[in-house]
């Protein structure tokens, strides 16, 4: 269980991560942004990116370390937090879309959840991770 979803985490991380650089292209050369790019989606692509790094690091953990209950949160707080924030920005920016502004901060708050969740299952790891 905890290899697949390692798996389906590196894979949503990697994603995310091409998506950002696609992103950020589009953004540099889109009319829609010839004014451009506010700050909001800017903030959204920024932290898109450096999430999907974490997945990506939640993934690696994970492998490394086996079965985790603290990392498979830490990933599934990640996803959520790419849904909530980033995505949320961008039907926003993109589509006029503001139906669901108001999940943004849980967004930034499933990240920070993420992070600590991924502290504490580093901290509970064998000590074949640990100095």
């Amino acid at each position: 269980m905890h290899l697949r979803a390692a798996a389906w985490f590196f894979s949503i991380g990697a994603l995310a991560a091409g998506l950002t650089v696609v992103l950020g292209a589009w953004l540099a050369h889109s009319p829609m942004f010839a004014g451009g790019v506010p700050p909001m989606v800017q903030m959204a692509v920024q932290q898109q990116g450096f999430h999907a790094l974490g997945l990506m690091v939640v993934a690696l953990v994970l492998w490394c370390r086996g079965p985790s209950r603290w990392c498979l949160a830490a990933g599934v707080l990640m996803v959520a937090g790419l849904l909530l924030f980033s995505f949320n920005i961008y039907a926003r920016a993109f589509w006029q879309w503001d139906a669901l502004r108001a999940l943004v901060p849980w967004g930034g708050s499933s990240w920070i959840a993420a992070w600590l969740c991924l502290a504490l299952g580093a901290w509970r790891a064998p000590s074949v991770l640990r100095p």
